[in-house]
């Protein structure tokens, strides 16, 4: 079990930038996959990036370019680094941790994620 805790979420004007981070209670590459999720209210669940333990990192289309995903093994702490914010990436952010080969074939699929963080807003305005 991993508990995972996101920080760094906020309110920006489009074309700004955040960093969100994420405290693991364990080493990040204790997982297989680490990885940030998003959801607006009424809308599904989003994958927006991921890094696999061998540093591989995986986006999702309408991120890419834009988000960087990476991790600092010796602080536990997964980051996500956000730039040229749209109105589109306003959402709760979660953090995941999945430490089966199931979430290296499909790192978007929120299933193969055991453990959660409890999500932190963004907020992009026009």
């Amino acid at each position: 079990q991993v508990q995972l805790v996101e920080s760094g979420g906020g309110s920006v004007q489009a074309g700004g930038s955040l960093r969100l981070s994420c405290a693991a209670s364990t080493d990040t590459h204790s997982s297989l996959c680490m990885a940030w999720f998003r959801q607006a209210p009424m809308k599904e669940r989003e994958g927006v990036a991921a890094i696999f333990s061998d540093g591989v990192s995986r986006y999702g289309d309408s991120v890419k370019g834009r988000f960087t995903i990476s991790q600092d093994n010796a602080k536990n702490i997964l980051y996500l680094q956000m730039n040229n914010l749209s109105p589109e990436d306003t959402a709760m952010y979660y953090c995941a941790a999945g430490t089966t080969w199931l979430c290296k074939i499909g790192p978007f699929a929120g299933t193969y994620y055991a453990s959660w963080g409890q999500g932190t807003q963004v907020t992009v305005s026009s």
